[in-house]
């Protein structure tokens, strides 16, 4: 599969995007998708992510009561609906699939196949 973030951009404090991920391939055996980010001199960190068969999400900590994550129809795969940006979300955002029902949803080991990221940044 292959996969393409978008929606990026520059927000201010308080203000909300929606990021999209497109998709071209297998998505029927898909396990699980995820959303995460990344800034410079980090660990990728996780999200957001929805079980596929089930439709159950899960979200990390920080963003929990801010973002949705939901399925999409036709080629977009996902959207995470970001609300009440904080500038410490400021990060480039990628969204990921997993075709495998072992490990954490959360866990960035678990996700085989990557798009490139989208840049969000929010400013104070």
């Amino acid at each position: 599969v292959q996969l393409q973030a978008s929606g990026g951009g520059l927000v201010q404090a308080g203000g909300s995007l929606r990021l999209s991920c497109a998709a071209a391939g297998d998505t029927f055996t898909i396990y699980g998708v995820g959303w995460f980010r990344q800034t410079p001199g980090k660990e990728r960190e996780f999200v957001a992510g929805v079980h596929w068969h089930t439709s159950t999400t899960f979200y990390g900590e920080s963003v929990k009561g801010r973002f949705l994550v939901s399925r999409g129809a036709a080629s977009i795969l996902t959207f995470l609906n970001m609300n009440n940006l904080k500038p410490e979300d400021t990060a480039v955002y990628f969204c990921a699939v997993r075709y495998s029902g072992r490990g954490d949803l959360s866990s960035v080991q678990t996700y085989t196949y990557w798009g490139q990221g989208t840049l969000v940044t929010v400013s104070s």
